[in-house]
């Protein structure tokens, strides 16, 4: 009898904790579980707002609408994607003025392809707000050149073609653990260059937000997780540029158990969003 009330008392017990599952958790740096509650009075008290996210997990991309949402309700924004090139800024500004429609935009511009699912819900947003969307990244071809020749490959663009990188010469600290990271992972494939084609998009990205930067407004930028994790990449020249200003950094890390943040993640940035491994991919 003692046996089967035992067994009986195991099995509620399993069935809570099945119950109980969550798809993610929230963390401060110092790995302390928080709330989006606290989450969303941190973002709406800074002026900017990096975003990390894990480009293909819809449940990043869905809290990613829901704070710009709830944002919005409380001060105008300022939005911007590393999703977007620089040179299609002309294209996407035409999309939210209604000058084309979703068709015309895709074929005239270089969408991602999960553009419609991930991002069209942050930039129709912004066509219902009547809120900029700043286009922040360097047209790839470009980051491709330095991958290739280093920064000095840009020194060939053209004066057009130059406004819509952030200004050369390009800042570059090889030292940054973000960037020796890259280096050690890639096990010396590409070189040096492999980190400075990272740093020219870090370096245009927190160049066109610092650009874009307005009195009463919160800034939200969407990159992925890498580019401001740890305090690094557009973080680190967006403070170059505006030495005063005040950011709030938001990091995605996918784990098996979401119940406690592993080491590794600790500090990666103002908040965490763990999120369960198993989350449905978008592509």
């Amino acid at each position: 009898m003692k046996f089967r009330i035992l067994l009986t008392v195991l099995f509620i017990s399993a069935l809570s904790l099945a119950q109980d599952k969550q798809p993610y958790q929230l963390y401060n740096k110092e790995g302390k579980k928080t709330t989006y509650k606290k989450l969303l009075k941190a973002a709406g008290e800074t002026e900017v707002v990096l975003f990390g996210e894990h480009h293909d997990n819809s449940l990043i991309h869905w809290l990613q609408l829901e704070l710009t949402k709830d944002l919005s309700a409380a001060k105008p924004l300022v939005l911007g994607a590393e999703m977007v090139e620089r040179d299609n800024q002309k294209q996407l500004d035409q999309y939210l003025k209604g000058e084309i429609d979703q068709k015309a935009f895709d074929t005239l511009a270089r969408l991602w392809n999960n553009h419609k699912t991930d991002y069209k819900p942050l930039v129709d947003l912004a066509k219902e707000k009547n809120y900029p969307f700043i286009a922040t990244n360097i047209p790839r071809r470009y980051a491709s050149k330095v991958y290739k020749g280093g920064f000095e490959a840009l020194d060939a663009l053209t004066a057009e073609e130059k406004t819509w990188i952030a200004p050369l010469p390009i800042a570059y600290d090889a030292t940054l653990p973000g960037y020796v990271k890259m280096l050690e992972m890639a096990g010396g494939h590409g070189g040096d260059n492999l980190p400075k084609a990272q740093a020219v998009k870090d370096a245009t990205m927190g160049y066109f937000i610092a650009q874009n930067l307005k009195p009463g407004t919160i800034f939200v930028h969407y990159n992925g997780t890498y580019h401001s994790d740890n305090f690094e990449g557009i973080n680190w020249y967006l403070k170059k540029a505006k030495p005063g200003v005040k950011i709030v950094t938001i990091a995605a890390v996918s784990q098996k158990d979401v119940s406690k943040l592993e080491k590794e993640y600790l500090n990666v940035a103002d908040f965490i969003i763990v999120v369960d491994e198993d989350m449905t991919k978008t592509f």
